[in-house]
């Protein structure tokens, strides 16, 4: 139960001036765990995706994954950091039930990456530049899951469960520096530097990073002081956060717990915090322990990592389009104003329009359909874009069904309603239905001859001169063919037979 007052946010910012510093994990996608060849998967039976190195046992020696090592370096480099010449291994020691060995293989003075930094764009174009202080490699530890209690935690439970399936399976891990001067703009900082990372972590194909599975986990750290020139106040590190939102309303929360805790002459206590979905409220975890709590050092049964600067070079070289640059290219290219593309990225429909234009279809067009219908598809269902049940080429076929004049905007909604429900592609649901537009003149022109029968007064109206009438007669027609009339075609139809040109 939360005991500390709570300051209104807007101002907690005005008094305060928040810093973050963000600690992010990401889980490669490698085949096999960190150290050994256990296989890394996903959602495997409890403990049966491990080997005696993944728990521990005695007599059992650790080997370094090449393609870790490969993942870490292309990280760096994407994050313009330095990558180091020589480092190694060493040991994290701390007692927990998720790592049987008693310590944790991690990089502590001697990181992979350091001393980079990676431009973060705000949904109003502002960018904000973070400092990178290293990207150090380590092994993830297993799951608990804790029985018995309410709240799914250590608190209150009765008994415990691990699974280490997840121990050993290779990870990096991003430190910033203090990030300052974000003032009331630091949730929305926080998430979009995890957005970053994330579209950076998938363009280059080391992590699926997929956060609802925990690939990507976000250790926030919020602080406060008086003014931008005041020492930095003491922070509180909101463990394993994994998604956007609870980035934003976690450290919405931290900043209007501390400024309540300084308001009433209070300490804030540097410690651990667990964050609630529920209630968009952090709890205590434990106090936070500092790097020489660990007893850290060196690992002596790994030797030193020294890519050679050939390699690293070669990985640098074919480093693919990172997602900045892309953005720009395709703004270029596909004539989008900056509010659209902005709109477009904040919406996550980046991918799926690029494809979509890929299979075919016009960017204007494949942001109509992306932004438009399928847009309020998601939000009705709360869903995102990408899980929607419809693909890039279905979406491409669908308006050239469209240009091809098969179908009209009107039966391409219903036909994509169709096709979300599973029924099939859009040219098979119009051939199936029979909702081709209807573009037989003989077949038309019965229409036209009895709107224009049923409507004499539309009629002298247009022979008037008011051309623009003709729609009073189009309507009456589209209706009588089900909204599958070519429009087009009628209305050339009954200008020919009206005599107007």
């Amino acid at each position: 139960m939360r005991t500390d007052p709570l300051v209104d946010y807007d101002e907690a910012v005005d008094r305060y001036d928040p810093v973050l510093g963000i600690e992010v994990h990401v889980e490669l996608g490698t085949d096999t765990k960190m150290f050994d060849g256990a296989p890394n998967v996903f959602a495997a039976d409890p403990n049966t995706a491990i080997t005696p190195v993944s728990l521990g046992l005695p007599g059992t020696l650790p080997v370094v994954n090449g393609k870790a090592i490969e993942y870490a370096i292309k990280i760096g480099l994407a994050l313009n950091c330095q990558i180091a010449e020589h480092c190694r291994f060493a040991r994290k020691q701390y007692f927990y039930p998720d790592l049987t060995k008693n310590f944790q293989t991690s990089q502590y003075d001697e990181p992979i990456a350091f001393d980079g930094w990676i431009d973060v764009e705000l949904e109003d174009g502002e960018t904000v530049r973070v400092e990178i202080e290293r990207a150090h490699m380590e092994e993830d530890a297993g799951k608990n899951t804790h029985l018995g209690g309410a709240t799914g935690r250590i608190q209150g439970a009765t008994r415990s469960l691990v699974d280490y399936n997840r121990a050993g399976v290779p990870l990096v891990e991003i430190v910033t520096r203090p990030i300052e001067g974000v003032g009331e703009r630091a949730p929305e900082v926080a998430a979009a530097y995890v957005r970053t990372l994330r579209d950076i972590f998938r363009t280059l194909q080391v992590s699926e990073a997929r956060m609802e599975r925990g690939n990507v986990r976000a250790d926030v750290n919020v602080s406060l002081r008086p003014s931008p020139e005041s020492p930095l106040g003491t922070r509180t590190e909101t463990k394993n956060v994994n998604s956007f939102r609870s980035i934003e309303r976690s450290v919405r929360f931290e900043i209007s717990r501390q400024a309540g805790i300084l308001d009433a002459g209070g300490t804030v206590v540097q410690e651990t915090r667990h964050f609630h979905e529920d209630t968009g409220e952090t709890s205590s975890g434990r106090v936070k322990s500092d790097a020489e709590d660990y007893r850290y050092f060196p690992e002596p049964d790994l030797v030193p990592v020294a890519p050679s600067r050939a390699w690293v070079e070669e990985l640098r070289a074919a480093l693919p389009e990172l997602p900045a640059a892309r953005r720009r290219r395709l703004l270029g290219e596909w004539g989008y104003s900056d509010l659209e593309m902005r709109d477009v990225i904040n919406a996550g429909a980046l991918d799926l329009i690029e494809s979509t234009v890929a299979a075919g279809a016009s960017p204007q067009a494949a942001r109509k359909w992306w932004m438009g219908e399928l847009a309020r598809t998601a939000k009705e269902h709360e869903s995102e874009l990408e899980q929607l049940a419809v693909t890039p080429a279905q979406i491409a076929e669908l308006q050239g069904l469209v240009d091809g004049r098969k179908i009209n905007d009107k039966i391409a909604k219903q036909v994509l309603g169709k096709v979300l429900e599973g029924k099939g592609d859009p040219a098979a649901i119009v051939e199936q239905e029979g909702l081709a537009v209807v573009s037989d003149d003989s077949v038309l022109t019965g229409a036209v001859d009895q709107a224009i029968a049923e409507n004499p007064d539309v009629v002298e109206k247009i022979k008037g001169g008011k051309v623009q009438a003709i729609g009073a007669l189009i309507g009456p027609i589209m209706k009588a063919t089900r909204g599958q009339a070519d429009a087009g075609r009628v209305r050339e139809i009954i200008m020919e037979r009206l005599g107007v040109s």
